[in-house]
């Protein structure tokens, strides 16, 4: 019988069980024997299997975080360590792996194929900073970092108040631009951009002329200290000037329906495409509609900013 390995690695993300219940279950039913791997990238250099059954991904759905646990794996960025988990997955007889999760994880996945693993990558980050696709739990993120959004414009227009609110996003501000956008933020700093504080001051400024008594301010971790951020547009506007730093709360939580969707047809297609014989590949696109794309290939591109929401961002904060 031929066998799938499927693991979660690197950040959680909310739909990563939805990823593995697909695979799991698209896996059975296509007649392969179906291993999970235990914490990760780490799991395979430390053979930590579970045999998958179809009760094993029972009522997984709507939960966030992972069943088969996550790490960050220092010990599989070493050519040693990935040799090992080569070899665990020989023993096993295992020709096939399925990985779900972001950049770092694809990268270390794209190596292991090299010594003769077919890997089918599923992006899987809140950051949504793979190229050519959306990534699972990206749409979940943002709609948790809306609510709190709603929250905190309740207390700075009661209280006239600029609130700073730092999201995720060291590299890149995909997060920052689709909730300030969606949550009609006043300005929204991203690190692929150079962010000019004065413009900010000056349409807190033009808001307090229209009689706009608060503003909410949407920063990317990537792109400057939110404390000192807070600092400059205190001293510039004179008004009381808030920093709320929502951290790993944006990573957990029952996933949204779009990113439930989205999980079950990759975590399909990953199956499909082994079934097809396709080699190395990452399933790639959003909603229903995916395709394999070379792995080796997304991974040399870096995420393009949507210059088409920066611009819809300042025209309607003006």
């Amino acid at each position: 019988m031929d066998k799938i390995a499927v693991l979660t690695s690197g950040g959680d993300a909310p739909g990563m069980n939805a990823a593995i219940r697909a695979v799991v279950r698209a896996g059975l039913y296509s007649g392969f024997q179906v291993f999970g791997v235990l914490h990760g990238l780490q799991g395979l250099i430390q053979g930590n299997w579970v045999d998958m059954k179809l009760g094993s991904v029972a009522d997984i759905i709507h939960r966030g975080g992972t069943i088969l646990k996550t790490s960050r794996s220092s010990e599989f960025m070493e050519i040693e360590g990935r040799i090992t988990a080569y070899h665990n997955l020989q023993r096993k007889k295992i020709d096939n792996l399925v990985i779900i999760g972001g950049n770092g994880s694809l990268t270390g996945g794209w190596e292991i194929s090299k010594l003769g693993i077919n890997v089918i990558g599923i992006p899987a980050t809140i950051d949504n900073d793979i190229a050519e696709t959306v990534s699972i739990g990206f749409d979940t993120a943002v709609n948790t970092i809306l609510e709190a959004i709603n929250r905190i414009r309740d207390t700075a227009s009661s209280h006239g108040r600029v609130f700073i609110i730092e999201v995720m996003g060291r590299h890149c501000g995909e997060i920052a631009l689709s909730a300030g956008v969606a949550g009609g933020a006043e300005s929204i700093l991203i690190p692929e951009i150079n962010n000019n504080l004065r413009e900010v001051v000056n349409k807190i400024e033009q808001g307090v002329q229209r009689g706009k008594l608060y503003s909410i301010i949407l920063v990317a971790e990537g792109a400057g200290p939110a404390y000192e951020i807070k600092e400059f547009l205190a001293e510039q506007t004179g008004m009381e000037v808030k920093v709320i730093i929502l951290g790993h709360i944006q990573r957990g939580g029952t996933p949204s329906a779009a990113d439930r969707i989205l999980a079950s047809v990759m975590g399909k297609a990953a199956v499909d495409n082994i079934n097809e014989g396709r080699k190395n590949v990452m399933i790639a696109g959003g909603g229903y509609n995916v395709e394999a794309v070379s792995l080796e290939q997304t991974l040399k591109k870096s995420k393009q900013v949507r210059n088409d929401l920066i611009s819809l961002a300042h025209v309607l904060a003006t």
